[in-house]
């Protein structure tokens, strides 16, 4: 048996294994955005919060996460991925531990923030990873979509698991089973992903443009999600914004300045970089209210309990399931990433539009299970698409800076969608009440607007995909027996 027989299997095996390692842990992160929300009402009555300030278990943690992507992602192409990822991945494992010991809404929220700081740390290199592990353009594309299922079908799943947890032995203990998992991913990294040199030798780390931006990116999230209780309008919301504006304008005007900046605005000029950002921030936007707001729906007007919500959206992850990991790598390979995204798109607003229709006396498989089925397909086929459609303009040197990028409008994208649909659901809902509507007919209405004006981001999405993304080029396959040595320096791979 030749060497080149033996080789290839070995490197295959090992890039499968630490691609299971890079899933586990964004799937532990991409959980805790949503694992939360079904627990809120019993960590209200466990730690004392008011009403008002219940929504900062959910702010603390999605500010840091949206604040500190793009930073952390250039921070592992400078020092090394694997030294990144390791090291987000443990604060925020010790950061879920400290969540389950909470013994008041204090330790709670600085707990919440930590983990937030860890889930950017881990997430920002994650995608990075998997592009320069897997250069042949079939594996690329299978992986992408693993990698695609965990993003869009763990919200899902955290509802589901949230509801179980909290149901069954408490809320804590939604935080408490990252804990041994988050060990396990750390030593497994530590044993199985190579270690790879970063670029930060001669470079400058860029340290004013790290604070501009982080500092820009905290704020706008900020202001998102106290604009639902403010109002876009109020002088509150306008003063954070044109706060926010000065931050960016100060940003790029070091950036177009600096040596070695730590956004290069070559990255606009890659027409599908640019393109599937200003998708991906639509899309997120609309779909997002969908994770939220139909558990509402169910619980506040179905009258679901913890555990029937949760597996009233399980429909949505095994349709993502079956999408991203079967269908979207093959569909992707015959008719091209931006013709599958067109489609995707469509489905998506359609199911939107589905909810957009829910009633007051409704019944979950009149109102709700009709939506699952388009929004699941779509999003499954969609999350492919657009990570690489998003990565095919990044060059090795800068893939984590692109999966940095990604990433970051993903959160910035969830953080506007649910304080935009929240608030109109909000306000329109308090407007029906004072005229005298029902309470139920009133929540309803109040998600319905919500819904429709979901469907129209979708629609944004579509356009902007439509006039701006175009197929890649097919990347040439590279040798199963290139040896590991010749692999670029700024590459992390499994390791053999």
């Amino acid at each position: 048996m030749s060497a080149r027989a033996v080789a290839s299997p070995t490197g295959q095996a090992s890039r499968l294994q630490a691609l299971a390692i890079l899933c586990a842990g964004q799937l532990m992160v991409i959980l805790d955005g949503t694992i939360v929300n079904v627990a809120l009402p019993s960590i209200q009555d466990s730690l004392g919060f008011s009403s008002s300030n219940l929504g900062w278990v959910v702010n603390a943690y999605l500010i840091p996460f949206g604040g500190l992507l793009l930073l952390s992602g250039r921070l592992g192409d400078l020092f090394g991925r694997k030294r990144v990822f390791v090291t987000g991945l443990t604060v925020f494992t010790a950061a879920s531990l400290l969540c389950g010991l909470a013994q008041n809404s204090a330790m709670l929220l600085i707990a919440r923030f930590l983990q937030g700081v860890g889930g950017a740390v881990t997430s920002s290199v994650t995608l990075a990873m998997v592009v320069t592990m897997f250069t042949e353009p079939g594996e690329r594309t299978k992986a992408i979509g693993v990698y695609s299922f965990v993003q869009s079908a763990g919200g899902t799943l955290g509802l589901l698991l949230g509801g179980v947890l909290t149901q069954t032995i408490g809320w804590h203990w939604i935080f408490f089973v990252n804990v041994p998992i988050g060990a396990v991913a750390v030593v497994m990294a530590q044993r199985n992903l190579r270690a790879a040199r970063g670029t930060s030798q001669g470079r400058n780390t860029d340290a004013l443009g790290a604070v501009l931006i982080t500092a820009a990116l905290m704020l706008a999230v900020y202001t998102i999600v106290e604009a639902a209780d403010h109002g876009f309008g109020s002088a509150r919301t306008l003063g954070l914004a044109f706060g926010v504006l000065v931050l960016l304008a100060a940003f790029l005007v070091h950036q177009a300045r600096a040596a070695d900046p730590l956004l290069p605005l070559r990255m606009f000029r890659f027409r599908n970089v640019s393109g599937a950002l200003g998708t991906h921030t639509l899309m997120i936007s609309g779909m997002f209210g969908f994770q939220f707001l139909v558990v509402l729906y169910m619980q506040n007007v179905l009258g679901f309990d913890e555990v029937q919500t949760g597996f009233g959206v399980v429909p949505v992850s095994l349709l993502i399931g079956v999408m991203s990991l079967l269908l979207a790598p093959r569909l992707i390979a015959g008719f091209g990433a931006r013709s599958v995204l067109l489609v995707a798109l469509v489905l998506i607003a359609g199911g939107l539009g589905i909810l957009g229709r829910i009633s007051a006396d409704g019944a979950y498989f009149t109102d709700v299970f009709p939506a699952t089925v388009p929004l699941g397909i779509g999003f499954g086929l969609a999350m492919p698409s657009l990570a690489g459609l998003a990565m095919s303009g990044a060059t090795p040197r800068d893939s984590g800076l692109a999966s940095g990028m990604f990433n970051t409008v993903q959160q910035v994208g969830a953080s506007l969608g649910l304080a935009v649909l929240s608030t109109l659901a909000a306000s329109h809902t308090s407007t029906l009440l004072h005229d005298g509507t029902e309470l139920p007919d009133a929540l309803t209405d109040g998600y319905r607007l919500a819904f429709r004006v979901g469907s129209c981001f979708v629609l944004g999405a579509l356009v902007v995909a439509g006039a701006v993304l175009r197929t890649p080029p097919r990347p040439a396959a590279v040798a199963p027996t290139r040896p590991a040595a010749s692999r670029p320096a700024e590459s992390d791979t499994a390791s053999t």
